[in-house]
Protein backbone atom coordinates (compact mmCIF):
# COMPACT_ATOMS: atom_id res chain seq x y z
CA UNK A 1 0.00 0.00 0.00
CA UNK A 2 2.57 2.32 0.52
CA UNK A 3 4.22 1.95 -2.68
CA UNK A 4 0.95 3.21 -4.22
CA UNK A 5 0.51 5.78 -1.65
CA UNK A 6 3.60 7.17 -2.33
CA UNK A 7 2.87 7.57 -5.84
CA UNK A 8 0.10 9.49 -4.86
CA UNK A 9 1.85 11.74 -2.15
CA UNK A 10 4.82 14.24 -3.65
CA UNK A 11 4.86 15.42 -0.62
CA UNK A 12 7.20 12.70 0.92
CA UNK A 13 9.84 14.16 -1.84
CA UNK A 14 11.27 16.08 1.06
CA UNK A 15 13.34 14.50 3.40
CA UNK A 16 11.92 16.03 6.69
CA UNK A 17 8.63 17.45 6.87
CA UNK A 18 8.78 21.05 8.99
CA UNK A 19 6.11 23.01 10.55
CA UNK A 20 5.73 26.76 9.25
CA UNK A 21 7.19 27.90 12.98
CA UNK A 22 10.33 25.48 12.30
CA UNK A 23 10.77 26.74 8.49
CA UNK A 24 11.21 29.93 10.46
CA UNK A 25 13.17 29.10 12.89
CA UNK A 26 15.53 27.74 10.33
CA UNK A 27 15.50 31.43 8.60
CA UNK A 28 16.79 32.08 5.06
CA UNK A 29 19.48 29.41 4.76
CA UNK A 30 16.34 27.01 3.43
CA UNK A 31 16.97 23.94 5.68
CA UNK A 32 13.73 22.59 4.42
CA UNK A 33 16.03 20.94 1.38
CA UNK A 34 13.49 22.01 -1.17
CA UNK A 35 16.16 23.79 -3.24
CA UNK A 36 18.25 21.49 -5.82
CA UNK A 37 21.81 22.57 -5.10
CA UNK A 38 20.95 26.62 -5.96
CA UNK A 39 22.66 29.04 -3.24
CA UNK A 40 23.11 26.57 -0.59
CA UNK A 41 26.04 25.26 -2.53
CA UNK A 42 25.56 21.81 -2.43
CA UNK A 43 26.55 18.80 -5.05
CA UNK A 44 24.63 18.36 -7.66
CA UNK A 45 21.58 16.56 -7.41
CA UNK A 46 21.76 16.13 -3.43
CA UNK A 47 19.47 17.49 -1.44
CA UNK A 48 20.61 19.57 1.65
CA UNK A 49 19.35 16.89 4.13
CA UNK A 50 22.29 15.05 4.11
CA UNK A 51 25.38 14.05 1.79
CA UNK A 52 23.76 11.05 0.27
CA UNK A 53 20.34 12.21 -0.06
CA UNK A 54 18.89 13.15 -3.65
CA UNK A 55 17.32 16.48 -4.36
CA UNK A 56 13.53 16.43 -5.46
CA UNK A 57 14.07 16.77 -9.42
CA UNK A 58 16.83 13.90 -9.26
CA UNK A 59 14.72 11.65 -7.64
CA UNK A 60 11.54 12.31 -9.87
CA UNK A 61 13.99 11.36 -12.90
CA UNK A 62 15.66 8.44 -11.70
CA UNK A 63 12.06 7.33 -10.68
CA UNK A 64 11.00 7.62 -13.76
CA UNK A 65 13.97 6.23 -15.08
CA UNK A 66 13.52 3.31 -13.02
CA UNK A 67 9.96 2.99 -13.62
CA UNK A 68 9.90 2.74 -17.75
CA UNK A 69 13.70 2.04 -18.45
CA UNK A 70 16.26 4.56 -20.77
CA UNK A 71 14.41 7.35 -21.77
CA UNK A 72 15.21 10.45 -24.18
CA UNK A 73 15.29 13.55 -22.50
CA UNK A 74 12.60 14.27 -25.22
CA UNK A 75 10.17 11.80 -23.68
CA UNK A 76 11.41 12.57 -19.93
CA UNK A 77 10.52 16.32 -20.72
CA UNK A 78 6.98 14.87 -22.05
CA UNK A 79 6.44 12.71 -19.09
CA UNK A 80 7.21 15.72 -16.53
CA UNK A 81 5.28 18.32 -18.59
CA UNK A 82 8.47 20.34 -18.59
CA UNK A 83 10.53 22.22 -21.48
CA UNK A 84 13.29 20.05 -23.08
CA UNK A 85 16.03 22.48 -22.04
CA UNK A 86 15.16 22.15 -18.51
CA UNK A 87 15.82 18.18 -18.33
CA UNK A 88 18.60 18.45 -20.36
CA UNK A 89 20.12 20.61 -17.63
CA UNK A 90 18.76 18.61 -14.81
CA UNK A 91 19.77 15.29 -16.92
CA UNK A 92 23.40 17.08 -17.50
CA UNK A 93 23.69 17.69 -13.87
CA UNK A 94 22.58 13.80 -13.18
CA UNK A 95 25.47 13.06 -15.57
CA UNK A 96 28.26 14.87 -14.45
CA UNK A 97 27.24 13.57 -10.83
CA UNK A 98 27.64 10.05 -12.18
CA UNK A 99 23.95 9.48 -11.58
CA UNK A 100 22.83 9.09 -14.95
CA UNK A 101 24.58 7.84 -18.65
CA UNK A 102 23.97 9.15 -22.09
CA UNK A 103 23.51 5.26 -24.08
CA UNK A 104 22.99 4.71 -28.12
CA UNK A 105 18.75 4.17 -27.92
CA UNK A 106 18.33 0.26 -27.85
CA UNK A 107 15.73 0.29 -30.56
CA UNK A 108 18.65 1.69 -32.78
CA UNK A 109 16.97 5.24 -32.94
CA UNK A 110 18.99 8.81 -33.52
CA UNK A 111 18.19 10.16 -29.86
CA UNK A 112 20.39 9.27 -27.12
CA UNK A 113 18.50 7.94 -24.27
CA UNK A 114 19.50 8.07 -20.42
CA UNK A 115 19.70 4.97 -17.80
CA UNK A 116 20.61 5.43 -14.28
CA UNK A 117 24.30 4.29 -13.83
CA UNK A 118 24.83 1.48 -10.92
CA UNK A 119 25.44 4.62 -8.82
CA UNK A 120 22.26 6.53 -9.55
CA UNK A 121 20.35 3.14 -9.25
CA UNK A 122 21.81 2.27 -6.10
CA UNK A 123 21.36 5.91 -4.23
CA UNK A 124 17.66 5.97 -5.61
CA UNK A 125 16.99 2.46 -4.23
CA UNK A 126 18.13 3.81 -0.76
CA UNK A 127 16.30 7.32 -1.60
CA UNK A 128 13.14 5.74 -1.75
CA UNK A 129 13.55 3.12 0.96
CA UNK A 130 14.28 5.97 3.07
CA UNK A 131 11.06 7.87 1.81
CA UNK A 132 8.95 5.05 2.45
CA UNK A 133 9.82 4.45 5.76
CA UNK A 134 9.41 8.22 6.55
CA UNK A 135 6.17 8.22 4.77
CA UNK A 136 5.08 4.83 7.06
CA UNK A 137 6.63 6.97 10.12
CA UNK A 138 4.36 9.39 9.63
CA UNK A 139 1.37 7.42 8.92
CA UNK A 140 2.00 5.07 12.26
CA UNK A 141 -0.92 5.85 14.07
CA UNK A 142 -3.27 5.95 11.67
CA UNK A 143 -6.05 3.58 11.42
CA UNK A 144 -6.09 1.01 8.38
CA UNK A 145 -8.73 2.80 7.36
CA UNK A 146 -7.60 6.02 7.46
CA UNK A 147 -5.03 5.11 5.35
CA UNK A 148 -7.05 3.69 2.59
CA UNK A 149 -9.27 6.93 2.92
CA UNK A 150 -6.54 8.86 2.59
CA UNK A 151 -4.99 7.17 -0.36
CA UNK A 152 -8.44 7.14 -2.25
CA UNK A 153 -8.76 10.94 -1.75
CA UNK A 154 -4.66 11.38 -2.87
CA UNK A 155 -6.15 9.38 -6.19
CA UNK A 156 -9.25 11.46 -6.51
CA UNK A 157 -7.44 14.66 -6.27
CA UNK A 158 -4.26 13.45 -8.81
CA UNK A 159 -7.52 12.13 -11.20
CA UNK A 160 -8.75 15.27 -11.13
CA UNK A 161 -5.95 17.31 -11.95
CA UNK A 162 -4.74 14.73 -14.52
CA UNK A 163 -8.42 15.59 -16.32
CA UNK A 164 -8.00 18.97 -16.73
CA UNK A 165 -4.79 18.68 -18.28
CA UNK A 166 -6.48 15.88 -20.75
CA UNK A 167 -4.33 13.10 -19.27
CA UNK A 168 -6.02 9.92 -17.54
CA UNK A 169 -4.87 9.04 -14.24
CA UNK A 170 -3.33 6.62 -13.23
CA UNK A 171 -1.85 5.86 -16.33
CA UNK A 172 -2.07 2.33 -18.12
CA UNK A 173 1.18 1.80 -16.89
CA UNK A 174 0.38 2.78 -13.37
CA UNK A 175 -2.39 0.44 -13.32
CA UNK A 176 -0.50 -2.65 -14.48
CA UNK A 177 1.87 -2.37 -12.14
CA UNK A 178 -0.94 -1.98 -9.51
CA UNK A 179 -2.04 -5.54 -10.29
CA UNK A 180 1.02 -7.13 -10.94
CA UNK A 181 2.09 -7.52 -7.60
CA UNK A 182 -1.57 -8.90 -6.81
Amino acid sequence: MLERLERELMLVARCHVFTPRERKAAGAAGADGAGAGGAGGTEAGVDRCGPDRLDRSAYFLLSRLDAEGAMSIGQLADAFHLDVSTVNRQTGTLVRSGLLERIPDPDGGLARKLRATTLGADRFTAERDRRRAALAGILEGWAEEEVARFEEMLTRFNREVETREGRAWPREDDRADDTAGV
